[in-house]
């Protein structure tokens, strides 16, 4: 498998250029990250903490590790000092705690609101009314250490290409609304991550700035999970 030629061709596909792409590599070994950093690729995704902990000595300083995956509170500590984007932010509840985290090493962290899109229980994310009654509590305004640069959202893994725009399109709109708002200084919102690597070309198209893509550059994951895991990949 040739990491770089994937890479340029996955790159070739884009619809919109400027896209940020973030190499999804979890579950893969850390040569497999060395030979995409070789192709030029600085922006790292992983769904487990353990596996940026045990990663993140082996890659050069220069490289920024996102965390992708629903992220527990009680592990937001050991990534806290380093991690360059935590793209799952799902509850307050969260959010608190990696305030309460950024606060304790006096590091403002950069996260994005995860939100609910898909006609699945099984993903993680605010629907519209949590957002609003976080985004309008005084608990809300007087957070520190957290900057909001956005949002992430996830489709239903389905073959009809129709609704997953239609999930993407709306939270487009979102994006777009909340951008109009009067919010707190630390909610500055840029990207929308949305967009893996079976959807990134129709994310891109209604407006995405971050995909997350990884089989599509490092191949298929085995999962001994089997097809529930599997059929979410990025």
């Amino acid at each position: 498998m040739d990491i770089k030629a994937n890479l340029e061709a996955v790159k070739k596909s884009f619809v919109n250029p400027s896209c940020q792409l973030i190499a999804v590599s979890k579950t893969k070994p850390i040569e497999d990250l060395k030979a995409a950093y070789a192709a030029g690729i600085r922006d790292f995704g992983e769904n487990k903490v353990q596996e940026i902990q045990a990663k993140q000595p082996e890659m050069p300083t220069d490289t920024r590790w996102h965390m992708i995956g629903h992220l527990q509170s009680n592990k937001v500590k050991y990534i806290a000092p380093y991690v360059h984007l935590i793209h799952g932010v799902d509850s307050f509840k969260l959010l608190k705690e990696i305030n309460k985290q950024g606060k304790k090493i006096n590091r403002v962290i950069p996260v994005l609101l995860q939100m609910h899109i898909a006609e699945e229980e099984s993903k993680f994310g605010f629907d519209q009314t949590e957002l609003e009654e976080m985004l309008n509590s005084e608990e809300f305004a007087q957070l520190t250490h957290v900057q909001i640069k956005g949002l992430m959202g996830m489709a239903t893994f389905t073959e009809n290409s129709d609704q997953i725009r239609k999930e993407f399109r709306g939270l487009k709109t979102l994006f777009e609304e909340l951008k109009k708002r009067d919010l707190p200084p630390f909610v500055h919102l840029e990207d929308l991550s949305m967009g893996m690597s079976g959807d990134y070309q129709i994310a891109q198209e209604e407006g995405s700035t971050m995909v997350r893509i990884g089989s599509a550059i490092f191949g298929a994951r085995n999962y001994s999970q089997g097809r529930t895991e599997k059929k979410y990949s990025h």
